[in-house]
C-alpha cells in the first residue's frame, strides 16, 4: 500500500495551492496537480490530490501530457481531447431524435410537393413530454429546441411572396421596364417608383413591432378605426438611381388627384434641384389603385400635371398580381416600417418625425411633406379626354405603356 505524505507544506501553502488549482481550466489543473506531485516523488499523488481534491487518476492523466508536452502539445488549445465529456442526449439516446422527426412527419407543410417543409403546432415542452412517452427517455425543453435547430425547425413567420395569380403579360412586361429603366439611368433621367405605403391610424392603437423603452407603451384592447384620432395615408416616391426617397402623408383617402399631388410635390420642390434641366422622367407604378392603369382618371389627372409643368412623363405599370416587385417596396416602405415600428403613432408630427429618420447603410434619406388636402372619391374622367386621350400609347402591351406629353393650349 502506498504510504501518504503528511504534512509536506505549512496549512498556507496547501490553502494557496488550492485556491490555485480552483482558479485554473480542467487542462490546466492536471497538468498543475502532476508537476506539484513530480516535485514530491513517492506519495506525491496522493498527497497532491488530498490537498487539491482531486482524483489521483487525473494527475496520472496530467502526467502523461507533460510527457508528451515538446515541439507539439498533445491536446493543443482544447481544454478536453476530441471526444471527452458526456455524450449529448442525442447521441446516447438515438430513439429521441426518430420519435421527434416522427412528430414532425405528421405535419408536413400543405405543400405535399415539398416533403422538405415541416411544421409543428406542438411546443417544445409539449414535444419533450410526447418523446417521453413514446420512448421513455427524459429529454429538457432545451434539448428538444437544440434538435429541431439541428433539423433546421425553427420559429418563422408566414413569408408573403407568392402571387396570387399570373399575369400572361409578366415576362414581355418586365423586360420591356427593364429596357426603358436602364435606357433612362444611362441617359441620367429620372426613374421614379410610385406607390401608397399601407394606411396607420393616429391615436392609442396597437401598432406591431417591439421598441427599447423603460415600459411597455399602454393601448386600447381593440384596433376600432372609431376610436382613432385621425387617418395618415402616406404616399411614396423613389428616385431608382439617387436612392433617395419622398412620403407625402395624406389625411383623407387615397385617390388618383391624391397620387398626382404627391408626384406635383416632388416636381416643384425636388424635381428641379435632383436636374435643373430635365424635361422628362419614367414613372413607374403598380397597375391598380389610385395609380391604377385601366382608370381614365388617374390619366386625366397625370395630364394635367404635364400640361402644367411642361414635361414628358412616360408611364410603366406592374402587371397584375406583380405589385411586390415594384422597387419603392424594398427600397423605401420596408425601411420606413422599420423605422416606425412599435411606436405609438399619438399625432401627425410624431408619423412625420419617424419617417424623415429612416436611413439606409447605403445612403438611403427620406423627405416627409403632408398634404392636409381632403379629396373626394368617385371621380370621373370627363368624356372629351376619353374620346380624346393626348396620349402616346407604345406598340409593346399599349395597356401597361404610354407617354403624355404637355399639349399646347387651343
Amino acid at each position: 500500500m502506498t504510504p501518504l505524505l503528511r504534512g509536506v507544506y505549512l496549512l498556507e501553502v496547501e490553502t494557496r495551492m488550492r485556491n490555485l488549482y480552483r482558479s485554473l481550466n480542467e487542462k490546466e489543473r492536471r497538468r498543475y496537480a502532476a508537476a506539484e506531485a513530480d516535485k514530491l516523488g513517492h506519495g506525491g499523488v496522493a498527497y497532491v490530490a488530498r490537498v487539491v481534491g482531486c482524483d489521483p487518476d487525473t494527475i496520472r492523466h496530467g502526467r502523461r501530457e507533460l510527457d508528451q508536452l515538446g515541439d507539439e502539445d498533445p491536446v493543443g488549445d482544447r481544454i478536453r481531447r476530441p471526444g471527452a465529456g458526456r455524450p449529448v442526449t442525442e447521441v446516447k439516446h438515438p430513439e429521441v431524435v426518430e420519435e421527434l422527426q416522427r412528430s414532425l412527419e405528421h405535419r408536413t407543410a400543405g405543400d405535399p410537393m415539398r416533403e422538405g417543409v415541416l411544421w409543428t403546432d406542438l411546443s417544445p415542452r409539449q414535444l419533450a413530454g410526447q418523446i417521453a412517452d413514446e420512448t421513455g427517455t427524459q429529454v429538457s425543453q432545451r434539448i428538444v429546441q437544440r434538435m429541431l435547430r439541428n433539423l433546421k425547425v425553427g420559429l418563422r413567420q408566414m413569408a408573403k411572396v407568392l402571387p396570387g395569380g399570373e399575369s400572361p403579360d409578366r415576362d414581355t412586361q418586365f423586360l420591356h421596364m427593364g429596357t426603358l429603366i436602364n435606357q433612362y439611368l444611362a441617359d441620367g433621367l429620372p426613374v421614379i417608383s410610385m406607390d401608397t405605403k399601407k394606411k396607420e391610424f393616429l391615436g392609442t392603437l396597437y401598432r406591431q413591432g417591439r421598441v427599447y423603452t423603460s415600459q411597455a407603451f399602454q393601448v386600447f384592447d381593440h384596433d376600432f378605426p372609431s376610436w382613432s384620432s385621425g387617418v395618415v395615408i402616406p404616399h411614396g416616391l423613389y428616385d431608382v438611381g439617387r436612392n433617395e426617397g419622398w412620403l407625402h402623408p395624406g389625411l383623407s383617402r387615397d385617390t388618383s388627384e391624391f397620387a398626382c399631388d404627391s408626384l406635383r410635390l416632388w416636381l416643384e420642390h425636388d424635381a428641379w434641384r435632383l436636374s435643373p434641366d430635365f424635361r422628362e422622367l419614367l414613372l413607374i407604378c403598380d397597375g391598380g389603385g389610385s395609380n391604377g392603369c385601366r382608370t381614365h382618371i388617374f390619366k386625366q389627372d397625370l395630364q394635367e400635371l404635364v400640361d402644367e409643368f411642361g414635361i414628358e412623363i412616360r408611364v410603366a405599370h406592374f402587371p397584375a398580381y406583380c405589385s411586390k416587385y415594384n422597387p419603392i417596396e424594398r427600397r423605401l416602405f420596408s425601411h420606413v416600417t422599420r423605422a416606425c415600428q412599435g411606436v405609438l403613432f399619438d399625432s401627425l408630427q410624431t408619423v412625420k418625425s419617424l419617417m424623415s429618420r429612416t436611413s439606409t447603410r447605403t445612403g438611403l434619406q427620406v423627405t416627409v411633406r403632408v398634404l392636409e388636402k381632403i379629396y373626394e372619391t368617385g371621380r370621373k374622367a370627363s368624356e372629351a379626354f376619353k374620346n380624346n386621350m393626348p396620349i402616346d400609347f407604345d406598340n409593346i402591351l399599349p395597356r401597361y405603356n404610354y407617354t403624355l406629353s404637355p399639349q399646347m393650349p387651343k
